[in-house]
């Protein structure tokens, strides 16, 4: 954009801001109230280490003039962040943009905090997580929260509802993911090298005092209820209890959820995680629901699964459904012994891999990864998928002084990719600025900024942070969907 553009830009928003104020309104889209800084495009950046003297920031940047201040400020120096919070090493941000706020976690002292969008503002705190989390989640509704701790070997359930409300510790020996569903009525855990799949369940009145007796009076089934003494959850295995075939699951790491909730579709790591071979195998959520009297159905059986799971050729260690579309992001070993990252399309209206063309390859090679590792996954616009992966200077390009990035571009409408190049550091964070074409990522501890309509840089001198920037999220998102997937 041009100085004058720029200029002609700034005076059409400040007449609309004026005539605002002249109704008495400080409103912008959706109803939602102006915040304090005056900003009505907003991207948070979670910085690690800012200063000498705090070891986590959340800085807020105008991503509308990709600038860290007001537009027409005369103090180009002043920056906006989140008031009150100072968490140790900001790892993730949950985005959650129609309950105008976020939820930031900790790595450095395990700490879940919840971010007040309107406010720009810390609420607090989401106390009761047992030591630091390798993978926790909270329901939109603020009302549960589910966190993996790897160190501790439990799935900790933090339950603030009117009933039976505390904090559960659930023993999972190597216990390291955990995926919640949109709707918050399900959650699903992961233990590492484990070829089973966890689900935990709230207790009526009446099943904790049945179950209070020790493992000896728990259903089949169960893994742990806690309390013992008058357990409040007990965890389950998501498969039928009474069948004893063969198991169906290799080395499953998360859970992604169909687009009407019914259905979680399960990653299967396979050859990435130590297993034999990747897919993604269909689970219904009703049996797994978690809310006391919501249940529906029974447990599927192995045979059942077996029947329905699709191989996925190109690895399964992340996804993202749209729609009837499920895309599915991996590791696949090559022939050298290098992995080489790729991206795999199903159409879960047949539950098929979509079949490849001349100028669609399925499954597509995409930016190299750590095998197994969580990738980033974002859509924007421009029917553009955005991949971030950690760790590439370990994949197939690299190995072989090929061009490399961490970042992909993939059109979800012709099936083009395009590599982001050069290396600059592993792609930790992605922000879909929807509709204005473009894309905030944290990258290599810095923050940069494309073009959602050919993959080109946007200058990004602006927004540049002091510390290591490890997340962004766009807190003004039309949707809860505009979340990176974790």
């Amino acid at each position: 954009m041009n100085k004058r553009s720029l200029w002609t830009s700034t005076a059409a928003a400040l007449f609309v801001a004026a005539a605002l104020a002249g109704c008495g309104t400080t409103t912008y889209f959706a109803g939602r109230a102006l915040p304090p800084s005056g900003l009505a495009n907003r991207v948070m950046i979670a910085i690690q280490n800012p200063s000498a003297f705090s070891s986590g920031t959340l800085q807020i940047v105008d991503a509308y003039y990709d600038i860290r201040f007001k537009y027409n400020s005369d103090n180009t120096s002043a920056a906006f962040s989140i008031g009150g919070y100072a968490g140790n090493l900001p790892v993730t941000i949950q985005n959650m943009p129609e309950e105008l706020s976020g939820a930031v976690y900790s790595s450095g002292d395990g700490a879940l905090n919840m971010i007040n969008y309107a406010g720009e503002k810390l609420i607090g705190s989401t106390s009761g997580l047992n030591g630091k989390s390798s993978s926790v989640f909270i329901t939109r509704n603020q009302t549960y929260a589910f966190a993996a701790s790897q160190s501790t070997h439990e799935l900790t359930v933090v339950d603030k509802s009117a009933t039976s409300a505390g904090t559960y510790a659930l023993n999972l020996p190597g216990v390291y993911r955990v995926s919640v569903n949109p709707g918050g009525s399900a959650a699903l855990a992961f233990a590492q090298n484990s070829n089973y799949v966890y689900y935990p369940r709230k207790l009526t009145a009446a099943q904790s005092t049945a179950y209070s007796g020790g493992p000896s009076t728990w259903p089949t089934g169960a893994v742990d209820c806690e309390p013992q003494n008058a357990p409040g959850w007990c965890l389950f295995q998501a498969l039928s209890p009474n069948d004893n075939q063969p198991l169906v699951f290799d080395r499953p790491v998360k859970a992604v959820f169909s687009a009407d909730g019914g259905t979680a579709y399960v990653l299967n790591c396979g050859p990435e995680c130590g297993g034999t071979s990747s897919s993604v195998t269909p689970l219904p959520v009703a049996p797994l629901i978690y809310l006391i009297g919501q249940q529906s159905g029974s447990l599927p059986t192995h045979s059942a699964l077996a029947s329905s799971t699709i191989s996925i050729p190109g690895g399964a260690s992340n996804a993202l459904v749209n729609s009837s579309t499920l895309y599915v992001v991996g590791q696949k070993q090559m022939t050298d012994g290098y992995w080489g990252g790729y991206l795999t399309v199903v159409n879960l209206l047949t539950n098929t891999v979509v079949p490849s063309t001349g100028s669609a390859p399925n499954p597509a090679s995409i930016s190299d990864g750590t095998p197994g590792a969580m990738s980033r996954m974002l859509q924007a616009d421009d029917n553009t998928l955005w991949i971030g992966m950690t760790q590439c200077t370990n994949g197939e390009r690299a190995n072989n002084h090929l061009p490399y990035g961490c970042l992909t571009m993939y059109n979800t409408s012709t099936g083009k990719v395009t590599l982001l190049e050069p290396y600059i550091g592993d792609a930790t964070g992605i922000a879909a600025v929807t509709g204005l074409h473009k894309i905030y990522t944290a990258e290599g501890g810095q923050v940069y900024i494309y073009s959602t309509v050919d993959g080109t840089a946007i200058d990004n001198q602006y927004v540049t942070v002091t510390g290591t920037a490890y997340d962004v999220a766009y807190m003004d998102g039309l949707t809860d969907a505009n979340n990176t997937v974790y």
